[in-house]
């Protein structure tokens, strides 16, 4: 427990800021994860230009480790109908730093920052390719659930996820 709680203190998200482009633009994936996830190198400029994308940056002591955007432009439709919900895409963390709990920790902190930064907001909802069973189980982990809602992707299949904000 001591080891969540520290990691806990040293994981925090925080909007996107140009100091974090340089590390973010250097994130690697494996193979295998890219074709899940929209690159930082991909994403970030088109999010910035968008008012209705926020891009999001997952930092350890204070260095970016992952990143993802949430978006509350009328894209969510194809995943919610309630419209007070945002969606969250281009979730990532960088290669050098899988595994080190940064993900988990992240997406246990989403709620309460969400619900700081967007109070209007009554639910995060994502989909995740039926193949990334190991995303899958972190979404699941942290307070995402599966109403058994599907939607065609662009590489196949996903599962639409949501958690409640209340």
């Amino acid at each position: 427990m001591a080891a969540q709680t520290n990691l806990a203190q040293t994981v925090q998200l925080a909007f996107y800021h140009p100091d974090h482009k340089d590390v973010l633009y250097s994130f690697d994936l494996p193979q295998e994860q890219m074709q899940f996830t929209g690159m930082p190198t991909d994403v970030l400029e088109p999010a910035i230009q968008d008012e209705h994308q926020y891009p999001i940056v997952i930092l350890a002591d204070s260095r970016p480790v992952g990143f993802f955007i949430l978006h509350n432009s009328e894209t969510r439709i194809e995943y919610t109908d309630n419209e007070t919900a945002l969606l969250l895409r281009a979730f990532s963390v960088n290669n050098a730093d899988q595994g080190k709990g940064y993900a988990k920790q992240a997406l246990l902190q989403l709620k309460d920052f969400v619900q700081q930064s967007f109070p209007q907001v009554e639910e995060i909802v994502l989909a995740v390719n039926m193949r990334n069973l190991a995303a899958r189980q972190v979404y699941l982990k942290t307070g995402f659930l599966d109403e058994g809602r599907t939607r065609m992707g662009a590489i196949g299949p996903q599962h639409v996820l949501v958690m409640p904000i209340f």
